[in-house]
């Protein structure tokens, strides 16, 4: 016999989980205490519920696992619930244990007690709640299977508060074998066909693709392979742009949100869209217009693990459910087709424009520094094998313009927008990969939302650089207002009063530097990359007048 913690520890140890993020809460402490006793099992103490669970998020890119997130009942979900919802858009694998209200107050509404079954119901893969000391381990396993399996993404485990003591003589149940889709043949002759017939498609890759890269080391030089031969243009998805390396002959452009016109204009030439494993959302198809919803305006062959998501939204010529991976090898072992060179005049425009957008060039703005010039510079400073951070904002167009990707590098950001992800994500990168560079990308914003999770760093050795983009606004909401309602005033809906953030950085023991002025960032910029042995934060001053990478305020008026 064994009590339900112990149990929980070993099914966890079980599913090669080395390390989860928490906030400590007591309707879960009989579990910390075991894992504390046991030290096999690293708990990383956060500062905030939102700080564990998009670390823990993040961890679950970082690694062939879902990420593990402990939190308590009622405000400490509840916190967290902001990184569960990212984690269901994303669609990345998460399992998140829950405290619950001892059995024996079910329905009493005792302190914080929720339905969690309800509350989580629409940002949830599965809800599973552990009433029964026979049915933990069975429950952490089915957890790590559904998080992983076809459209990833969280999964709850609810844990009453009583349970943990109970004892029991439940075996562990051990990791269920991931069991992966592949093409049917006729599918896989029929999008040859289609490929053979094309002269100017596009080939789009997502996050699903991005998850095989974590379990497989080929994947990215196997793309490569397909690109080269079969002649194809390349295009990252939104927040994927490690996929493919944006200085190759057949990157053709990164596939974001508002895609420039310039580009967006050529792509809609394509007389076949491929989308190999992107979920297709309304940041990639540019709001529903390309593709169109439902009925795209040009052939679609959707790939993606999931059935159930393939024509959800839009309906395919071809759909196939497969691992991505799986078709880029069959496609490989299939060659390709011996006139695939006719496309090359396309797939050069394609990247030449791209090059074009990718330039180092940007305008001087007077209320304050440019961002484009602090990332042209780190980008200079970017190691081959990086792990770069964005928090969500306008800032990130940014990132997205300037910075030349590699495969080798590695990205993670909320695709979904949430704000405060940028350090948690940070701290996940500096734990799972100690030694090497991390880089995190935040506004003013963000930084006073969840950039405390800078003292995690601190506290576990961590040491991000933490570059802040200060303009003193939520940038991001202020051009839409300006775009939709240029005659009105709204600045001061927008407008924030922010601290010195090179003092505050200081204050939690960081390397700290101001850049105040566009004269100040070689050296700036320079310095922060220099210091290996404790996290750093840069406080840019930068334009709001430069409200993206793309566009500024008319006449440089702000109201």
């Amino acid at each position: 016999m064994t009590t339900v913690a112990h149990l929980l520890a070993d099914t966890l140890e079980a599913h090669d989980v080395d390390q989860i993020f928490c906030v400590p809460g007591e309707s879960y402490v009989g579990l910390t205490s075991v894992l504390s006793a046991r030290n096999s099992i690293k708990t990383i103490v956060c500062r905030h519920e939102g700080g564990a669970a998009f670390s823990a998020v993040a961890d679950g890119r970082l690694r062939p696992r879902a990420g593990v997130c402990m939190v308590s009942r009622g405000p400490g979900l509840s916190n967290a619930m902001v990184a569960i919802h990212s984690a269901f858009h994303d669609a990345t694998p998460l399992v998140m244990l829950v405290g619950q209200v001892e059995r024996k107050d079910f329905g009493r509404g005792a302190l914080q007690e929720q339905n969690y079954s309800r509350l989580l119901s629409d940002i949830t893969k599965l809800v599973i709640e552990v009433n029964e000391p026979e049915t933990a381990s069975e429950a952490i396993a089915r957890a790590f299977h559904v998080a992983e399996s076809g459209t990833q993404g969280p999964v709850a485990v609810i844990l009453p508060e009583d349970i943990f003591d109970e004892e029991t003589d439940a075996e562990v149940c051990l990791p269920r074998p991931r069991a992966l889709s592949g093409p049917r043949k006729e599918d896989l002759d029929r999008l040859a066909e289609m490929l053979a017939a094309s002269e100017r498609p596009l080939t789009v890759v997502g996050g699903a693709l991005l998850a095989d890269t974590v379990y497989d080391a080929n994947v990215a030089s196997d793309l490569r392979k397909l690109a080269e031969t079969w002649m194809l243009p390349i295009n990252p998805t939104h927040r994927r742009p490690q996929l493919f390396d944006a200085r190759h002959p057949n990157y053709g452009g990164y596939m974001g949100i508002r895609v420039p016109p310039a580009l967006i204009g050529e792509m809609k030439k394509a007389d076949l869209m491929v989308s190999i494993g992107e979920r297709i959302t309304d940041s990639v198809s540019q709001s529903y217009t390309f593709p169109a919803a439902p009925q795209p305006q040009l052939p679609l062959v959707h790939i993606w693990p999931d059935s159930n998501e393939i024509g959800r939204v839009f309906r395919p010529a071809l759909g196939i459910a497969s691992d991505p991976y799986e078709v880029i090898k069959a496609l490989l072992a299939k060659g390709a087709p011996p006139d695939a060179a006719k496309r090359k005049g396309w797939v050069e425009g394609l990247h030449n424009i791209h090059l074009g957008l990718l330039a180092k060039k940007w305008e001087p703005t007077t209320d304050g520094v440019n961002f484009a010039a602090i990332v042209c510079e780190v980008d200079k400073h970017l190691a081959d094998d990086a792990i770069i951070t964005s928090d969500a904002g306008n800032f990130g167009s940014y990132i997205h313009r300037y910075i030349g990707f590699k495969s080798s590098q590695i990205f993670l950001s909320s695709i979904v927008g949430a704000m405060g992800s940028g350090m948690p994500m940070a701290v996940a990168g500096t734990l799972r990969h100690p030694g090497r560079q991390v880089v995190c990308f935040i506004g003013d914003g963000g930084a006073l939302m969840m950039g405390n999770e800078l003292a995690t760093a601190c506290q576990y050795g961590g040491n991000p650089i933490m570059i802040i983009s200060d303009n003193s606004m939520y940038g991001t909401i202020g051009m839409h207002s300006y775009v939709r309602y240029p005659e009105r005033k709204f600045m001061d809906a927008m407008r924030l009063t922010n601290p010195d953030f090179a003092a505050w950085g200081r204050a939690f023991g960081c390397e700290a530097i101001t850049i105040r002025d566009e004269s100040e960032v070689a050296d700036g910029i320079k310095a922060a990359f220099a210091v290996r042995s404790k996290p750093v934060v840069v406080h840019c001053l930068t334009s709001a007048i430069q409200m993206s990478a793309w566009r500024r305020y008319a006449g440089e008026e702000m109201r």
